[in-house]
C-alpha cells in the first residue's frame, strides 16, 4: 500500500493538504499530525493537479503558503478551483485551516479582503499575540502568547469576511489569525516550517534580518517547533472530532 492509499484508508482519519508552491511543503507538520493519528494527502495544485470541487472521504481541508497572491488568477490558474473548495469546505462545516497564502485565500473566498501590507513585507520570527477570543479558541488556545511564530508574507488580511473573529494581532496591528466559521481557521504565520526551506525563500541577496532569520530558526528550532507543533497537533485533534 503506498502512503496515499494508507492516507485514504477506510476508518483512518486524513486530511486533504493543498500545495501551492514547490518551496512551501508540509514539512515537520506532516509528522506531527500523523503523531495525533491523521494521515496527509497532498495535493500539488501549483503543479496542475485537479482541485476537487469537494472534499470527499477526507475529514478537512489544510491549505499551505506559496509566492502567489491570493487573487492572481490569471498567472496561477489554481488558485479560483482552490479558493472555491475553501469555501465549500467551510459552508459544509468540515475542519479547515489556511496557513499564510491559504489563509489570505480563505478570507477572499468568504467575502474579506487582502492587500500588500501597509506597513511594508514582513519577515521574521514575531510574537503571538492572541486577542481574547484568541486567547479561548478551541485551535489557538494550544499556542503560548508571545510564542514567537515565523511571518514571511507581503500580503495580508485588512477585512475579514463577515461573522469572521480576529484571534490574533501582529505588532504591527494586522490580523494575525482568524476563526472564519466554528471549524474554518487562518494563520498568517507558518507553524509548518523548517530553517532549510526558510532559507530558500530568501532573494538571490537575503538581507540581514531574513539572514538571521534563518539562523535562529536553527539555533532555536526545538523550542520554536514545540511551540508549533502544538497547534498543528490540536488541528489534528479537532479533525478527529467529525
Amino acid at each position: 500500500m503506498t502512503p496515499q492509499e494508507a492516507a485514504g484508508a477506510p476508518g483512518r482519519t486524513t486530511v486533504l493538504v493543498v500545495q501551492q508552491d514547490d518551496g512551501d511543503p508540509l514539512g515537520p507538520a506532516r509528522r506531527w499530525l500523523a503523531e495525533e493519528g491523521v494521515g496527509c494527502e497532498v495535493l500539488e495544485a501549483h503543479r496542475g493537479a485537479p482541485v476537487p470541487g469537494r472534499v470527499r472521504g477526507r475529514s478537512g481541508l489544510l491549505v499551505l503558503g506559496g509566492e502567489a497572491g491570493a487573487t492572481q488568477d490569471e498567472a496561477h490558474p489554481w488558485l479560483a478551483p482552490v479558493r472555491d473548495l475553501i469555501a465549500t469546505t467551510v459552508a459544509t462545516g468540515l475542519p479547515f485551516l489556511g496557513v499564510c497564502l491559504g489563509h489570505q485565500m480563505a478570507a477572499v473566498a468568504l467575502g474579506g479582503r487582502v492587500t500588500p501590507n501597509p506597513h511594508g513585507p514582513s519577515r521574521g520570527l514575531l510574537p503571538w499575540g492572541p486577542t481574547v477570543p484568541g486567547r479561548g479558541d478551541p485551535l489557538t488556545c494550544a499556542l503560548e502568547p508571545g510564542s514567537d511564530v515565523l511571518h514571511w508574507n507581503d500580503d495580508v488580511v485588512v477585512e475579514l469576511p463577515t461573522g469572521a473573529v480576529a484571534l490574533g494581532s501582529s505588532p504591527d496591528g494586522t490580523v494575525q489569525a482568524a476563526r472564519y466559521a466554528p471549524r474554518a481557521w487562518g494563520v498568517q504565520f507558518h507553524p509548518e516550517a523548517a530553517a532549510e526551506v526558510v532559507q530558500g525563500w530568501g532573494h538571490a541577496a537575503p538581507s540581514p534580518s531574513e539572514r538571521a532569520t534563518v539562523t535562529a530558526l536553527r539555533q532555536r528550532e526545538h523550542e520554536l517547533h514545540a511551540a508549533w507543533a502544538a497547534l498543528v497537533r490540536r488541528f489534528g485533534q479537532l479533525l478527529h472530532e467529525g
